[in-house]
């Protein structure tokens, strides 16, 4: 990760700010269960080494990866989840950068970030991404 060509970046006063990726490069943040899988509960870990992932994201999500775009799994799985996590992602052979574990649970996410952020809700099928006009809560100014 310490080669991605990360440009710098100021804002409207000169003041260096952090570094950017160039536009046509994606971070992608992307959920395990029941997103790449079906939906496995943390209180049934048990069941995290056995599930099936789903064909179309480990082949969306790879080529993502060989496109030079940025993996990385944001999971409500715990740091104890790591291992069977792991072993599993590389059993199936998916590709990625890296994995943030101990996402909050429950949903209803809001992402407040300094850095543009665009939201994908996944309804049960990978496939080619299409701009779309959606609604938005903003911050006045």
């Amino acid at each position: 990760m310490e080669n991605m060509p990360l440009h710098e970046a100021f804002d409207e006063n000169g003041q260096r700010i952090s570094p950017v990726l160039p536009s046509e490069i994606k971070n992608y943040l992307i959920d395990i269960d029941g997103t790449i899988c079906d939906d496995v509960p943390n209180e049934e870990p048990e069941r995290m080494g056995i599930v099936a992932p789903y064909p179309d994201a480990l082949e969306m999500l790879n080529r993502w990866y060989d496109e030079g775009h940025i993996i990385y799994f944001f999971t409500s799985r715990t740091e104890a989840h790591r291992p069977v996590t792991e072993k599993w992602l590389n059993q199936h052979g998916f590709k990625y950068h890296g994995i943030l574990f101990g996402k909050p649970r429950g949903g209803n996410y809001h992402w407040i970030d300094n850095h543009i952020v665009r939201a994908t809700r996944f309804k049960g099928k990978f496939t080619d991404l299409v701009l779309q006009t959606r609604e938005v809560e903003v911050f006045l100014d």
